[in-house]
């Protein structure tokens, strides 16, 4: 029987060996069903409320038909270590089915490696996804983002020491690595958040070499964000296309139908025009604006949204193409034979329909979810005080800090409560306006 070494503990002692049949397969892809909750737990590039907020859109729009429930756990300055003192409250109570894991820029410390503080990190995290497990939920583990060293060295406010500017992207590609191995060996989610991140930045340096997606080399901007979100949909192995249709004129003169994402119907053909009716399963993914160079620099549209029309039998010409009488281009017969891409057309119903998902969205998360995260951060101080009083009960500063920040803290879960009532009710709007509608296409050769 095929054996391979491995270096994990068992029953106390080292064991030599495992059988192949015991080795775990990483999640490939995630499955929802109506009801099921996604907790995005993390830090401060969590609290930023963007990636998590275009993960969220993709889903609005892809999955319109089974309602979701997502909650955003990240909080400013997170330490694994802190995100556990808020762990029944912020992760446990929402009966997650999947928790991203985004911890680790605040962890190591933001100075050359140091072996001790990666195991204060990975003793930390282990309890973190052992009790994410202990749940009956799926641990997506991943990466620590890039630090960016030049935008560092490029900031002349903030003073920091040369040695940690220039090593601090190799500490976090090196607790990323072994995020990617728990993944591995324990069957989790993995998402490489670090490597789209730098392969971007230095791609785009070679032309312009100031360019960055993290201004103050922490924190990535929407751009950055919605770099991040691409990978978690290209990692999980999440749906790309939204919709093909394929229309053609057979050898024997009639014409045929192939299409895919929806439900076509009505079909009026001839050589000079082209008429039928849609109905999508679902929306394009759209963005707000601000996160628009992401877009471009991930094709976000033609990778993971491709909204596809191809025509063939048409005479040579141009065609204008309607959507519920509205025209939203001109096209020549060769192109749309080839086929033409519709997701990042701001003319068409759908995109607009989706963006205005989006806008709600970009609300809901700028208001309820910020107010709700904020209330979580104000928590992770009293914690943080808490512990170095016990380490120095004569402290008289620190006790009285605390004594404020346990009065601050009063009645927390019920402002998180009011939060997330408040969060829910940008979710219904979101549930009413993300339902695909029925659209007429008319495809007419121009005069």
């Amino acid at each position: 029987m095929l054996r391979v070494y491995s270096f994990c503990v068992a029953l106390g002692m080292l064991s030599p060996f495992i059988l192949a049949q015991d080795i775990a397969s990483p999640l490939d892809e995630i499955q929802v069903e109506e009801g099921d909750c996604i907790v995005f737990l993390g830090d401060s590039i969590t609290h930023q409320c963007l990636y998590t907020q275009y993960v969220e859109d993709y889903f609005y729009t892809r999955f319109p038909k089974t309602r979701l429930v997502f909650h955003n756990a990240g909080v400013g300055g997170a330490k694994a270590w802190d995100a556990l003192q808020r762990f029944d409250d912020d992760v446990a109570a929402y009966q997650p089915k999947y928790v991203t894991v985004l911890l680790g820029m605040n962890d190591g410390t933001y100075r050359p490696y140091d072996q001790d503080v990666f195991q204060t990190y990975r003793n930390d995290m282990t309890e973190v996804v052992d009790r994410i497990e202990a749940l009956g939920a799926t641990p997506i583990l991943m990466t620590p983002t890039m630090f960016d060293a030049r935008a560092a060295r490029l900031n002349p406010r903030r003073k920091r020491d040369p040695d940690s500017v220039a090593l601090y992207n190799s500490v976090l590609a090196y607790f990323g690595t072994w995020c990617r191995e728990v993944a591995t060996e324990r069957g989790y989610g993995f998402v490489d958040m670090w490597s789209p991140l730098n392969n971007l930045t230095i791609d785009e340096r070679e032309t312009t070499p100031d360019f960055t997606l993290i201004q103050d080399a922490v924190h990535p901007g929407p751009a950055g964000q919605l770099v991040m979100a691409a990978a978690i949909i290209n990692d999980l192995d999440l749906p790309r296309v939204v919709s093909t249709i394929r229309i053609a004129k057979n050898s024997d003169g009639k014409w045929s139908r192939r299409a895919r994402g929806g439900k076509l119907t009505n079909l009026e053909a001839s050589e000079t025009s082209v008429k039928f009716t849609w109905l999508a399963n679902s929306l394009p993914w759209v963005v707000p604006e601000d996160a628009a160079e992401g877009v471009e620099l991930t094709r976000l549209g033609h990778r993971l949204s491709k909204e596809s029309l191809e025509l063939h039998g048409l005479e040579p010409g141009k065609y204008e193409l309607l959507i519920d009488g509205e025209t939203v281009g001109t096209f020549d017969s060769s192109a749309l034979a080839r086929h033409i891409e519709l997701q990042a057309n701001a003319k068409t119903p759908q995109y607009q329909q989706a963006l205005e998902v989006a806008k709600l969205n970009k609300e809901r998360n700028e208001s309820a979810v910020r107010s709700l995260r904020n209330e979580w951060r104000n928590f992770q101080q009293l914690c943080r005080i808490r512990r170095q009083v016990e380490l120095n009960p004569d402290a008289e500063d620190l006790k009285n800090q605390l004594t404020k920040l346990e009065k601050s803290n009063e009645g927390i879960l019920d402002r998180v409560k009011e939060h997330r009532k408040a969060a829910k009710s940008f979710e219904d709007k979101i549930y009413e306006v993300n339902q695909p509608q029925e659209r007429t296409y008319e495809i007419r050769k121009k005069d």
